[in-house]
Formats: C-alpha cells, structure tokens, sequence
C-alpha cells in the first residue's frame, strides 16, 4: 500500500466513524403537550412549562405566545380559545357559542380558526374583536356533538380540511362550505394533515392507526400496532409528519409510566419514545424542535 492509499484509507475511516456516531446521537424533542394537562416538555424530559387548565388543541406560536383551544368547563361553558404569554396573562379570548371547541389554528393577518361542535357544526374565522368573518357550516352528523369534528386545518388553498370522527370521513370544505375531496377512513378520523406532496396523513384514533393517502384517496402507507414492538398506540388521536420523514403519534389512552408519544420511521421502525408519570394521556401535540433544530411553524398547516 503507498502513501496515497494509506491517506485515503485513514480518511475514509475518520467519515465512517463520523459516520456511525453521527447516526448513534440519540433523537430528542421538545414539545407542547395538549389534553388533560398542559405543558412544555424540554428535549431533557423535563417540564419547563405548565398551565393548570385542560385543553383540546394548541401551538406555540413564533412569538412565544401559546395558542389553545379550551376544554368545556366552568370557565368555558361551550370551549373556547385562548391566546396566553408563558406567563399566562390573556391576550386575546373567544368563548364556544355551541358545545364544543375542538380546534384552533393562527392564520394570516392575525385572525383564528375555530371548530365548534354543536346542533350546528361549523368552522369559524374570528379576527382579534372576536367578530366572526368567515363561517363555514359543516355537513356531519349531530347526534353525538362530541364526535363530530377535531383538528381541522385551514389549507395554502384557502380551503379547510376536517377530520369527522363517528362520520368516518375526512374532507376538504371551500369557504362557502361546499365539499371538493373526502375520503372514507377505516376508523375515526381525529388528525388530518395535507402534506406537501399532495398527500394527507390521518391519525385513526381508537383505530390505533395512522394512514396516509394520495390526491386520488388510495391508502400508500399505514402504520399499526402490529407493526411495533409493545404495542405502543393507544388511541391514535394527534399526529405530526417531522422534517425527517418520521411520524410522531400520540396515544391519549395511556397513562403514568406508559408510551405518550412514538416517533416511527417510514419502514416501521420505532427511533423516539416518550414516557412520563402523568396520569393523563396527551390528546393532541406540537414537535417543537429536533435534536434542537426548529420544526418551523406555519400558519397554513
């Protein structure tokens, strides 16, 4: 071997071992959690921040501030949503007129989005007074108010897109509240998200699975407990598609010291779990980071 090889040989070796411990570095996340408690978690496990009240949906927003969607209480007769700083002072309150808020999202221009469940399902646009400005009825069914819409999400498009749970259908309303695309689900839908290749992924619930489809509504990748050590999903209810191609899946069902969060690889393998002693599950997330690097926030999600 002459000096040139021996060069290359050593330089290669010094890739492959930056290589292997660049793929060895354990994934960390930090995240706000939604549901029975609400909460930061640090990418180290631990809490860095909390609020007392129960909620249904949320994110952390650019500027710091928190955006959720209030369970139904005392304080909140129908939900409602609630823009906090992290020291928890309220700047901007909407009340539920109806049964249920179910969904929040920050939009362009300073305006909220909002699902209401109730006699009349609808999505609202509420701007900073609280007056409406754009209404879309939803056509779902009204027997059980409760299971009737979760996280639904305003499109690039202009148009929103809307999990119907005890319907068993996702669909995509324009803003005068005609129907453009649905597809049927094999269980109750609770997130669905238009990804950017024209796909939609959808988190099934008690289904314990997330699918995602094509343009067409063909099923191209599906994810179940049979394809996981442990059994890990425990009603699939939030879900997130990370910059790496990773899906993260909640299971709101599992309690102290089991799995809350499973992040899985597109070929099914588990590369991130977190457990915690809360007795509550989480009902919905929010990626906020990985391995310190920003998941982005948009507006249009």
């Amino acid at each position: 071997m002459n000096r040139f090889t021996r060069a290359l040989a050593a330089l290669l070796g010094c890739a492959i071992a930056s290589s292997l411990t660049q793929a060895a570095e354990p994934i960390t996340h930090s995240f706000l959690a939604t549901g029975g408690q609400t909460y930061i978690t640090g990418a180290d496990g631990k809490t860095v921040w909390n609020l007392p009240e129960s909620t249904r949906d949320g994110w952390v927003l650019e500027n710091g501030n928190l955006l959720l969607a209030m369970s139904k209480g005392p304080k909140f007769p129908g939900g409602g949503v609630r823009e906090i700083d992290k020291a928890g002072t309220v700047l901007f309150e909407f009340m539920g007129t109806q049964s249920e808020v179910n969904t929040v999202q920050a939009l362009p221009g300073g305006r909220v989005l909002l699902g209401e469940a109730g006699p009349r399902p609808r999505l609202v646009e509420v701007d900073r007074t609280g007056k409406v400005v754009v209404e879309v009825a939803l056509q779902a069914q009204t027997k059980d108010h409760h299971l009737q819409t979760r996280m639904s999400r305003k499109l690039a498009n202009g148009n929103y897109l809307v999990p119907q749970l005890l319907d068993r259908v996702v669909r995509e309303y324009t803003p005068e509240g005609k129907i453009v695309w649905e597809v049927k689900t094999p269980h109750m839908p609770f997130t669905a998200i238009r990804l950017p290749d024209g796909n939609t992924l959808i988190g099934c619930t008690l289904g314990d699975l997330v699918i995602e489809v094509d343009p067409a509504g063909k099923e191209v990748w599906r994810v179940t407990n049979d394809d996981l050590p442990g059994r890990p999903i425990n009603d699939a209810c939030g879900v997130q598609r990370l910059k790496s191609g990773n899906t993260v899946i909640t299971s709101h069902h599992n309690s102290a010291g089991q799995t809350k969060l499973t992040e899985v690889t597109r070929d099914k393998k588990i590369a991130w779990k977190h457990t915690d002693d809360r007795k509550s599950g989480i009902h919905h997330f929010q990626i906020l980071d990985t391995n310190g690097a920003s998941e982005g926030f948009s507006p249009l999600k």
